[in-house]
């Protein structure tokens, strides 16, 4: 027994080792921290007040460009507020939105697959044909009417990324399910006498898992994208919250005298979904025994 305790310990140190040597997994983890840093301790990160507008300083350049005013870092927007100090802001919108909705996506699309794959039979056939129904509609279209319905805010932006990426994760862990559901170490289990639910929570889900850590790492970055179009096409939250959609569509307007109004955010978009997708894919790799060969 002490033995396999010390195997165990051993081999989780090696995990924990060999995440933190995974380029993708620090990359990636490291970008999202420094995101969470950057959202939680706004107040006193930002240079500025968001809101803070002064039409004398508009469309001020980033620092290093002629025009520039010190202390602004970022240069000013056309009513002239400060871009880094919104764009630190606007963090806190996209990664509540990305790591709610996510969770909530996976906790329910993850739970109808394992039933529809391990039980199979009519189950299957529900869930199956509801996937199919709910994926007949273009998800961008289903989020915006929505959103439209339900009114704007965090709350409906993150109710209608649930209502429409569960199926994601759905069919995925429901064929991950039906694969495992024929491995070997399930007819031991039920050799053992196992119940069905059993064989489900404690043999099936720990190996489905990193294939859903992955999905869900992919779900946050698609989760940032769709705020950031909900609040390019004003259907996000109220107006006077910063988001990077929003500053994408204010600098759509001023890109001829403004080009840093639309460039920094963009920027900020393009890291954050592509840390998201590094991390999914690195921690895959590291906790995936299969991946791991």
């Amino acid at each position: 027994m002490a033995d396999a305790v010390i195997i165990q310990t051993a081999a989780r140190r090696r995990r924990f080792a060999n995440l933190f040597a995974n380029p993708k997994v620090l990359f990636g983890g490291g970008f999202i921290l420094l995101l969470v840093l950057l959202a939680f301790f706004a107040p006193w990160i930002a240079p500025k007040d968001p809101l803070e507008q002064d039409l004398m300083l508009g469309t001020l350049p980033p620092a290093g460009f002629p025009g520039a005013e010190p202390g602004y870092y970022l240069g000013t927007d056309d009513l002239g507020r400060d871009v880094l100090s919104r764009l630190v802001y606007g963090s806190r919108v996209a990664l509540t939105v990305a790591f709610v909705a996510a969770s909530l996506a996976a906790l329910v699309g993850a739970m109808l697959g394992l039933l529809a794959g391990w039980y199979g039979g009519w189950v299957d056939a529900v869930v199956s044909r509801l996937v199919d129904i709910w994926m007949a509609f273009p998800p961008v279209l289903l989020s915006i009417l929505l959103v439209a319905i339900l009114g704007s805010g965090v709350h409906s932006v993150i109710a209608a990324i649930v209502i429409i990426d569960w199926t994601r994760f759905c069919r995925v862990v429901r064929a991950e399910t039906m694969t495992q559901a024929s491995m070997d170490y399930v007819t031991a289990a039920r050799t053992i006498g196992f119940s069905r639910f059993t064989i489900l929570m404690r043999e099936i889900l720990p190996n489905v898992a990193p294939v859903l850590i992955a999905l869900v790492s992919l779900e946050m970055g698609i989760a940032v994208i769709v705020e950031a179009i909900l609040s390019f096409v004003g259907l996000s939250v109220a107006s006077d919250i910063p988001t990077w959609g929003g500053m994408i569509a204010q600098g759509r307007q001023i890109i001829h005298h403004g080009w840093w109004v639309l460039t920094f955010p963009l920027l900020m978009l393009f890291a954050t979904v592509l840390a998201f997708n590094q991390l999914g894919d690195g921690l895959r790799r590291v906790i995936d025994p299969v991946m791991r060969r």
